[in-house]
């Protein structure tokens, strides 16, 4: 973390200083229970709970500053040493952005780089993230500066998740990968000035928190703050298989960078930027993504991804742009990708049972796409297998909620996947399709919750079963798929922000 005395943060957030102005923090926290010695503790007011009733437990646990909306007082009725800010939040983005200029400004200083790379989109955010994070770490093996690079953990991505995430970055940091999400328009305009990225890279625009957002070209235009934000010397990663993202190209002063999966399409494009292309791309027989990669005129070089599904084609090739616009060697970039497997859980997580029992788990996020995208990866993958799809909501949809949850029902029918399971009661919609379609008897399941799935499945799933779990991450399913994987282990709750 880059040190900022109590004095200069009271200064950079505009806030009020009651505490010894020479304090040093040394990491900082938004969860009491994460607190250490030397934290500083942002006590944000919060959904279900108001951080300022933590503040107590945050300096029990060692802190020695807090980033607070008002004074809270010990039993003794002194005020706790702090920071007093209208707003903890923008608070924590101020002071974020202070510590990426400093950073900038010093490796500068020093003759040495620093490339932050910004990453959105409505899906294969967080994937494409641990890829591009992958293959910076690989061109920095041996490097004396093991912080070389940061990107988020798990899928910190909103006004409180970019901030740890640059937190953790320091003066050795060489590159910074920020995963950038929104539930409306000026939220990636935010993220964008805060950290100011040298690449910024734009994945899809599905129509992930339809509703909150007032529909999928609001999405759009939310989405393309990203390259809008870009200065004339940075660069903006596009998608040219999605033409909302296609259409950004106007919207932006950087350079472009292409990608593609259809080659054949992008002609008209390679004379006004670089174009990162598959060629013949498909999957191999366990579902993960084969191709042979081209950046420009570049002799292609092959890649074997150990991701599974062919959907991933279209992150590991924005990965490759982002790197190459960073500088690295094709050769490197495929080297990389041919290594990573999954870097985050619940994204397309392949377990073996003893048994004979394969479980996928992705059920880290859902939307339209994403599922059509999983549930054909279960069908490629089950031929001469039982397939079983367990299947919760897609949260935020808005108005297309029951007509995207009826199209994913009919979906599994004509994927004549084996067995549907169908999780809760905002998922019925899709479960109701199913059956319309033709899908009767015991091929179709409706449960009331994760218990009553899990129950299901442990009676009836055999040996060679092939199961997709699948839903938005507030669903719970996740832990559903690590208790079926996995029945031994306790499972655990991730983190997912926005899409």
């Amino acid at each position: 973390m880059i040190e900022f005395t109590a004095a200069q943060i009271a200064e950079i957030t505009g806030g009020r200083l009651l505490a010894d102005p020479a304090i040093v923090p040394t990491t900082v926290v938004t969860d009491s229970r994460e607190a250490a010695p030397g934290s500083l503790y942002v006590a944000k007011p919060g959904e279900h709970a108001d951080g300022h009733a933590f503040v107590g437990a945050a300096f029990s646990a060692g802190a020695t500053l807090a980033l607070c909306e008002h004074e809270v007082a010990d039993d003794d009725g002194a005020p706790y040493p702090c920071v007093v800010v209208p707003d903890a939040v923008l608070a924590m983005g101020a002071l974020a952005a202070a510590a990426v200029a400093r950073i900038r400004a010093a490796r500068a200083e020093r003759g040495e780089e620093f490339t932050v790379v910004g990453i959105t989109g409505s899906a294969g955010k967080t994937t494409t993230k641990d890829l591009l994070a992958g293959i910076f770490r690989s061109t920095a093996a041996g490097s004396a500066t093991p912080a070389a690079t940061v990107a988020p953990q798990g899928s910190y991505n909103g006004e409180v998740g970019v901030p740890l995430t640059v937190f953790r970055a320091d003066f050795t940091t060489r590159y910074l990968v920020v995963e950038m999400g929104a539930t409306g328009i000026g939220h990636i305009r935010y993220l964008a000035q805060m950290v100011r990225p040298d690449i910024g890279v734009v994945l899809i625009v599905g129509t992930a928190h339809a509703g909150e957002f007032g529909g999928v070209e609001n999405i759009a235009k939310a989405k393309g703050e990203m390259v809008e934000a870009l200065a004339p010397e940075g660069t903006a990663v596009i998608n040219l298989d999605d033409p909302r993202v296609r259409a950004m190209e106007s919207r932006t002063q950087a350079k472009p960078v292409f990608f593609t999966a259809h080659p054949e399409t992008a002609g008209a494009y390679a004379q006004r930027g670089t174009v990162v292309a598959a060629h013949g791309a498909t999957v191999d027989a366990g579902g993960s993504p084969v191709f042979e990669l081209s950046v420009g005129a570049q002799a292609p070089v092959h890649v074997a991804s150990r991701l599974i599904g062919a959907h991933h084609t279209g992150n590991l090739l924005a990965a490759a742009a982002a790197a190459h616009a960073a500088g690295v060697p094709v050769a490197e970039i495929a080297e990389s990708l041919s290594a990573q497997g999954p870097g985050s859980r619940w994204r397309m997580q392949r377990t073996e049972r003893a048994d004979g029992v394969t479980v996928i788990n992705d059920a880290y996020n859902a939307n339209p796409e994403s599922m059509r995208a999983a549930l054909q990866t279960l069908a490629d993958l089950g031929r001469g297998r039982r397939t079983w799809a367990v299947l919760g909501a897609m949260l935020e949809l808005g108005d297309e909620s029951i007509a995207a949850h009826t199209a994913v029902g009919t979906l599994v029918v004509r994927l004549n996947i084996d067995r549907l399971v169908v999780v809760g009661r905002e998922a019925r919609p899709l479960y109701v399709s199913a059956v319309n379609e033709g899908s009767w008897g015991n091929e179709t399941s409706f449960v009331e919750d994760v218990d009553a799935a899990y129950a299901l499945l442990d009676e009836e799933l055999a040996p060679g079963d092939l199961v997709l779990v699948k839903s938005s991450n507030g669903v719970g399913l996740g832990a559903l798929g690590d208790r079926i994987a996995l029945p031994q282990q306790p499972a655990t709750a991730d983190i997912q922000e926005r899409s």
